[in-house]
């Protein structure tokens, strides 16, 4: 920015500017660029263009005093007095702050954490009962990835002023950011007593609605914030796609779709919309949509996220129209583009894997045997993403004894308050912590897994389902905790696995191993390893289902898992894609149909750019089939 700065100075603008494009390319939420722009545009005297700029200056970052004065004069200028009022108001409010509040506030908008950090926890030296600056160290902390810190500075601020909404807010986000879906939503509701019609606090709700899985009340929740007006089109593309999500999740199709394009509608080039349709499965792309999105995906001023996302909604509809050498190299590329993205190393999982097979052994078991709560109510399916987990829950949750919930976090959550969590692959860091529990303590974590996930029963069946497939680290817990629990591995042949991964996106930092060949390959074979080791050490826990083996003999398959879980056999269980109930995963539409053989050789079109992958797996290619 000084380099810029001196450009301005010598009234080399045409420069400055072009420093600044290149800038936004790179850092595109950088608040003062913009305000920087609108500095050269008043220079220029292109008041409209200065607005412009200065406008997503202080959206970005609404504690910028300079672009607030510019803004004011700007409007005063053209005559708009209303919107001159505005900006005198948010200058007046960011005059009466302490400037040291203002300026952590800025620099933590515009991602400097550590000096904003000093710069809040220096003024809290002195004033420390100041609840907003107390409210903003939380946000920091809550950015910089120390949630734990983040919670307990907001507990502090809500009792000492319970009505301090905003405050109330971030603690509903912070909730859900950690996955505590029931608290978020009491948040919310206590927001909305007090304010009913607050969109904030609506959409707040909604979120935590989805997080519990409860679907159903959201898709009209989302049509009336659409009602209101007026809206950015931005702000249509968004309630659009996700109430298209909550309608696929509980199976209106037709109407998912519908919402799907209309929010295509309001944001032609809204990437994760068109990848919301890849994803459903079962659509098809006309090739006036495979043109727009390639030349969307080809445009240079689209956002990398965007890119990412079109990337594999192009990869889904050239396989779909049987052109999958064009097909190979759109997964290829936003598998490269989300991989740079990721700070995922593969030797965090097989160093976990090794501390994990050292700390469970059968000392560990034998020295604890009887421990835990010998509650027979949760059935485990895991293994690997896109190995045929949510088919096998979509037979179990046909059954009128057992409900299917979703993919549940509590046993990764205890697993990180036990032994903490690795930054970069999510694994637990010190596996060794488990070894301090008491016998008392294995049964209060069974018990509170049965509170915990009570939320997610609706149907007040016996048996529920918790599909996490990453649970296959954490066996070792389950059967120490819940060792009545009924646990089935998921397991798909590896070249069809991997290459199911390869071309799957999945949300935010998910299964960030699926991003590269050598990385899946990797990953599946250390998957091999802990299993092979919960064999052996274990024999007889866990029920190995082949995916392969399903789609021969969906009855005997069914039956034995039945029997495994210790239930009859039911007819409905071989109709699962009759079973109404919402599915989360990328799955949900194949599971509703009858069950077919395409998913055994989709992979084969792929060979010949499949060979490393092949060669990466080795003598997994062997195994992963046994």
């Amino acid at each position: 920015m000084h380099e810029i700065r001196d450009l301005r100075a010598r009234a080399c603008v045409p420069e400055a500017l072009a420093l600044l494009a290149r800038l936004e390319a790179l850092h595109p939420r950088f608040s003062r660029l913009y305000q920087e722009r609108g500095h050269c545009h008043v220079l220029l005297g292109d008041a409209p263009a200065a607005i412009k700029a200065l406008q997503e200056a202080v959206r970005l970052n609404p504690t910028l005093p300079a672009s607030w004065d510019m803004l004011s004069q700007l409007y005063s200028m053209l005559g708009d007095t209303v919107q001159a009022s505005v900006a005198e108001r948010h200058l007046t409010m960011l005059g009466q702050l302490p400037p040291e509040i203002v300026m952590a506030n800025s620099l933590s908008a515009d991602g400097d954490l550590a000096p904003a950090e000093e710069v809040i926890r220096s003024y809290l030296d002195k004033d420390r009962d100041n609840l907003g600056a107390l409210r903003l160290l939380a946000r920091i902390c809550q950015d910089r990835d120390a949630p734990e810190e983040a919670e307990a500075l907001l507990i502090s601020v809500l009792e000492h002023a319970p009505d301090y909404h905003a405050a109330r807010l971030d603690y509903a986000m912070l909730l859900m950011q950690q996955q505590k879906h029931v608290q978020a939503r009491r948040e919310a509701e206590h927001l909305l007593r007090h304010e009913p019609d607050n969109r904030d606090y609506l959409k707040q709700y909604a979120a935590a609605c989805i997080g519990m899985g409860d679907h159903e009340p959201v898709i009209d929740l989302y049509e009336k914030l659409l009602a209101h007006r007026p809206l950015s089109p931005n702000e249509v593309a968004d309630l659009r796609l996700w109430r298209a999500n909550a309608l696929k999740i509980t199976g209106r199709l037709h109407d998912a779709i519908a919402d799907y394009r209309a929010s295509l509608a309001a944001r032609r080039d809204y990437g994760v919309a068109w990848f919301s349709l890849a994803n459903l499965k079962v659509y098809r792309f006309s090739l006036d949509d495979i043109e727009h999105m390639r030349a969307a995906e080809f445009h240079t001023g689209t956002q990398e996220m965007d890119r990412i996302y079109l990337c594999f909604a192009l990869g889904k509809a050239l396989e779909d129209s049987g052109d999958h050498a064009s097909s190979w190299l759109y997964y290829a590329r936003g598998n490269a583009l989300r991989r740079n993205a990721s700070r995922y190393r593969p030797e965090g999982a097989a160093a976990c894997a090794l501390q994990v097979k050292q700390v469970f052994n059968a000392d560990f078991f034998a020295a604890r045997a009887g421990w835990g709560l010998n509650e027979g109510a949760p059935i485990f399916i895991l293994g690997l993403p896109r190995s045929g987990s949510t088919l096998i829950e979509q037979i179990l949750a046909s059954h009128t004894q057992v409900e299917g919930t979703q993919e549940l976090n509590e046993i990764g959550r205890y697993v990180s308050e036990l032994c903490g969590a690795d930054a970069y692959c999510g694994l637990p860091v010190d596996p060794q912590a488990v070894q301090q529990l008491t016998s008392a303590d294995a049964k209060a974590l069974g018990e509170r897994f049965l509170s915990d996930t009570q939320t997610y029963r609706r149907l007040g069946r016996p048996f529920f389902i918790d599909k996490m497939p990453n649970n296959f680290w954490h066996i070792g817990l389950i059967h120490l905790i819940l060792p009545g629990s009924t646990i089935i591995d998921v397991r798909r042949e590896p070249m069809a696995c991997c290459f199911s991964n390869l071309k799957q996106l999945f949300g935010t930092t998910n299964q960030e191993f699926t991003y590269g060949v050598n990385d899946i390959a990797s990953y599946y074979r250390t998957y091999l390893d802990v299993m092979r080791h919960w064999d052996e050490i274990l024999p007889g826990r866990v029920l190995k289902v082949r995916y392969e083996d399903v789609v021969e003999d969906l009855e005997g398959i069914a039956r034995k898992m039945l029997e495994h879980i210790g239930l009859p056999f039911e007819p409905a269980c071989l109709a699962f894609h009759r079973t109404r109930r919402s599915v989360r995963t990328p799955s949900s539409e194949q599971v509703r149909q009858p069950i077919g053989r395409d998913g055994l050789t989709q992979w084969r079109h792929y060979a010949p750019w499949l060979a490393p992958l092949r060669e990466a797996l080795g003598d997994a290619l062997t195994e992963g089939r046994a």
